[in-house]
């Protein structure tokens, strides 16, 4: 079997190794290592990268993309939008129909897995099941030929990164969905790559278990500084662990950006809609000054929003908000600019805060985020006035 920790035979250990080796080094010694930092500086890019597996549609269409050295970033889309196959690629099991993969500058496009020293982290941990933990873990190195002190040293020192020091001799059916994939992590990192690629290495573990170790991941990264690009479906856990996180649809990049931009300021109708929870209203643009415009809605009332992709007077277009930016108040006499009249029709108690569903006129149902500490107690059938900020309003064509 060959996973994607198997890398060259060759028995040099290393390319570029000076941060985790000052990391590893530095963990080994009970100290905090200087958390590293992502630069501007790209370890990998993609240039006008395609790819088709029948010769006729493109699963990835003409991919520009720069990874970022050190930093964490996640690919982020549906199933078949492109996101597992840009990993494929990058990690050598899938070749380009067309474009180029570079690595520090140089191509490896027709560079072989085992040749290009990433780690690889699976969906189903990838564990040699008749192996001990230690000899999983040492693998990389054993097929590199590394002495056998170095092994036990790198092979120690991987254990105590992911918190399984003293489960060496267990063998994997002896551990939990956790503790697996931590060792498939440590597996993935003992030979020191120059990125680590994950497809949705926390999909099979249960909720609060994967939360859990997306909080382990996370620092684990903050700690080594190592160039991580996982792959996920999953908004909250892209929005938990990454840096930048990269929205992918049908075969493009829809948006790249910050964890926070890419949530306050989606750039189109699909990133609003797949990241988060939005609240949506239709109707025709109106009146358009710069980045500011007025929403004409069915019932005729106005509002005004940000023109988040410079729609034109006349287009129909779509608005959004996050519904914690929605304000609701239940008497009239309190109304702010931006309020439209709506109708309780549900509330739901989700344990950090409440949730209304409300009918508004000509719309689908608006969702209303109330935190705990507000001290209204709506009910079905009430009447309840939204206010949408104009800032947070996003009006897309």
């Amino acid at each position: 079997m060959q996973t994607g920790s198997e890398i060259d035979p060759n028995p040099t250990l290393t390319n570029e190794p000076q941060k985790l080796l000052r990391a590893v080094a530095a963990m080994g010694a009970k100290k905090q290592a200087t958390p590293d930092v992502a630069t501007e500086e790209s370890i990998v890019r993609f240039s006008s990268v395609q790819k088709t597996y029948d010769g006729e549609t493109l699963v990835v269409k003409s991919l520009d993309l720069d990874v970022r050295r050190g930093e964490f970033l996640s690919l982020l889309g549906p199933s078949g939008s492109g996101k597992t196959t840009t990993l494929m690629m990058l990690a050598g099991f899938e070749s380009p129909t067309a474009g180029e993969i570079t690595l520090n500058g140089r191509p490896i496009t027709r560079t072989p897995p085992h040749k290009r020293n990433f780690g690889m982290v699976f969906q189903n941990y990838a564990l040699f099941p008749h192996m001990t933990i230690a000899q999983n873990v040492a693998y990389p190195l054993t097929v590199r030929r590394a002495p056998k002190a170095e092994i036990a040293k790198r092979v120690a020192n991987a254990l105590s990164m992911v918190q399984l020091t003293g489960k060496d001799d267990r063998l994997p059916a002896q551990l939990s969905g956790g503790q697996q994939q931590r060792v498939a992590l440590a597996r993935a990192m003992v030979f020191e790559p120059q990125l680590v690629l994950m497809d949705e290495p926390l999909g099979a573990l249960d909720k609060q278990l994967r939360e859990h170790m997306q909080i382990e991941l996370k620092e684990l990264h903050r700690k080594l500084g190592v160039t991580f690009v996982y792959v996920t479906h999953d908004q909250g856990e892209a929005l938990t662990m990454s840096d930048r996180v990269a929205v992918f649809n049908e075969g493009c990049i829809q948006q790249i950006d910050v964890v926070s931009s890419l949530y306050e300021s989606p750039s189109n109708r699909f990133v609003a809609g797949f990241v988060g929870d939005s609240t949506t209203l239709v109707g025709t643009l109106g009146s358009s000054a710069g980045d500011s415009c007025e929403l004409i809605l069915p019932t005729g009332e106005r509002l005004r929003g940000f023109n988040a992709n410079a729609s034109s007077p006349g287009d129909s277009v779509l608005a959004s908000i996050r519904p914690e930016r929605v304000i609701a108040q239940f008497e009239a006499s309190e109304q702010l600019p931006n309020t439209v009249r709506a109708a309780v029709t549900n509330v739901i108690y989700f344990g950090d805060h409440r949730r209304l569903r409300c009918a508004v006129a000509g719309q689908a149902e608006a969702t209303v985020k109330l935190p705990l500490s507000d001290a209204s107690t709506p009910v079905a059938g009430q009447p309840v006035w939204l206010t949408f900020p104009h800032p947070h309003l996003r009006v897309y064509a």
